[in-house]
């Protein structure tokens, strides 16, 4: 079995930071993806940013020199340093891996996602 934790949200002014975390857990064979998506009310989830096992990183427009993706390989665990919120930047956000996990008979590979986390950035 296989566990996403995400830890850091929060009420923050806007201007603020917040800095979340996801933590990977279980019967983990490798990681290989790693990345936080949002979802705000009545919109759909989407692509915050994402960094590769090598350390590529992909960001949505919209936090473009804001927020900051990093890993732990060691640890498996993903981070998402923001700053500079925004109201907009009110979501549930998601830590979401690509990983291949043991399973009875050999691995699995496939999307693994968390429970989410709220941010809220009041004006």
């Amino acid at each position: 079995q296989v566990h996403l934790v995400e830890s850091g949200g929060g009420l923050v002014q806007a201007g603020g930071s917040l800095r979340l975390s996801c933590a990977a857990s279980g019967s983990i064979f490798s990681i290989n993806a790693m990345g936080w998506y949002r979802q705000a009310p009545g919109k759909r989830r989407e692509l915050v940013a994402a960094i590769t096992s090598g350390g590529s990183t992909n960001y949505a427009d919209s936090v473009k020199g804001r927020f900051t993706i990093s890993r732990d390989n060691a640890k498996k665990m993903v981070y998402l340093e923001m700053n500079s919120l925004k109201p907009e930047d009110t979501a549930v956000y998601y830590c979401n891996t690509h990983m291949i996990v043991w399973v009875v008979g050999g691995t699995n590979e496939g999307d693994y996602w968390g429970q989410g986390t709220q941010v809220t950035v009041s004006s």
